[in-house]
């Protein structure tokens, strides 16, 4: 059987994930094939969840019971994803269970997001991972929390309960720095305190597509820099891959990897192409190497496979990478409020995402009623 491009990307290194999950996509066996053709791992979001509880019948049943039951709209969204989360790491076990990979890297990974709302409570968002973690009950969840500065404590004690942590809503490199370090504060508490390391893993996600639409918009009120439009996501994601390098190696690391941890791995998140005149598997031909993730929406997913180019692209041309980076600061675009914008609108977009989740939950708690 020919090799798929989502396996050719694990040749490299590079751990396809799928940004999507409904129930009918789990119960009707089209996580199983994508399974089969290299896909190992789920991420959710808020967005995702809301389409899928109010346009399927799959989920009334249990709508109707919760609202039987009274459920409030955030309780009641809970038990929907627990049950999603819970059969997406089911059929995702064989490839957690699977021996771990090179810096013992493991996959089959399912993520499920933090109240969003919580992103600047640090004590919220750790009290929410930890009921998350527990209710969904599964060694394969991964629970996402924003990489904002309290979210950093959070992450840090999260990992230090060993709790798998998805870092999410990194943009600048400054900040995934900051998400690495949290990581292993993390670990070396739990190292500390006897706890086993095997069990914990995290991923940076650090949006891609999005600094690119940001910049470009800039570079357009400018004018007269197209040569620069469609550059700077790459370059960014580029050179955080530079900085994993240098943070996960030396003598501290490797007391920590000897005990069973693995490297907090760059997860290439936004990867669906925003711009119609950039290629639409651009963001996942460009960023291909070792202990790196991609995950994709659908229609990236199936553009990869027909399309898809694989080699290892995310550490070539870092001289031009860090030109690229020179030349947009030169022609005026401030990559520190760039980023800074992007962390707080994505920051608020995802609380108002989960906002309408839970509008959206209300509603079809109401009409569950009314039947």
């Amino acid at each position: 059987m020919a090799t798929t491009p989502l396996q050719a990307l694990r040749e490299h290194g590079q751990s396809p994930w799928i940004d999507f999950i409904t129930r009918r996509f789990l119960q009707d066996g089209e996580l199983d094939e994508l399974i089969a053709q290299g896909i190992v791992g789920v991420t959710s979001n808020p967005t995702i969840f809301q389409k899928a509880i109010g346009d399927d019948e799959l989920y009334d049943e249990q709508l109707q019971r919760l609202a039987a039951e009274g459920r409030d709209p955030y309780d009641a969204f809970i038990e929907i994803a627990r049950e999603d989360i819970r059969s997406a790491c089911d059929q995702l076990a064989q490839v957690a269970a699977a021996a771990p990979g090179a810096n013992g890297i493991r996959d089959g990974w399912v993520s499920l997001e933090v109240d969003p709302r919580l992103a600047h409570d640090a004590q919220s968002t750790l009290a929410e991972a930890r009921r998350l973690h527990q209710l969904v009950d599964r060694p394969n969840l991964m629970v996402k929390i924003p990489g904002t500065e309290e979210g950093l404590e959070a992450i840090e004690s999260a990992v230090a309960l060993g709790i798998p942590v998805n870092v999410t809503l990194l943009f600048s490199q400054q900040r995934h720095r900051q998400a690495a370090e949290a990581y292993l504060r993390g670990l070396r508490r739990r190292h500390r305190e006897g706890g086993a390391l095997g069990p914990v893993a995290s991923v940076a996600s650090f949006f891609v597509s999005r600094v690119d639409t940001e910049a470009d918009r800039r570079l357009d009120e400018i004018g007269g820099h197209d040569e620069l439009k469609g550059r700077l996501a790459i370059a960014n994601a580029k050179l955080a891959y530079q900085a994993y390098r240098t943070i996960f190696a030396g003598p501290e690391w490797e007391e920590l990897a000897a005990a069973g941890a693995s490297p907090q791995r760059c997860l290439w998140a936004s990867t669906s192409t925003k711009n119609p005149a950039y290629r639409d598997v651009v963001y996942v031909e460009e960023l291909i190497g070792p202990d790196t993730v991609n995950t994709m929406p659908p229609e990236t997913v199936r553009a990869f496979l027909d399309h898809g180019r694989v080699a290892r692209t995310v550490d070539a041309d870092l001289d031009a990478a860090r030109a690229t980076m020179e030349a947009i600061a030169q022609a005026g675009v401030d990559y520190d409020d760039v980023v800074a914008t992007l962390e707080r609108e994505g920051v608020a977009k995802f609380a108002d995402s989960f906002h309408a989740l839970t509008e959206s939950v209300a509603t079809s708690l109401r009409g569950a009623t009314s039947r």
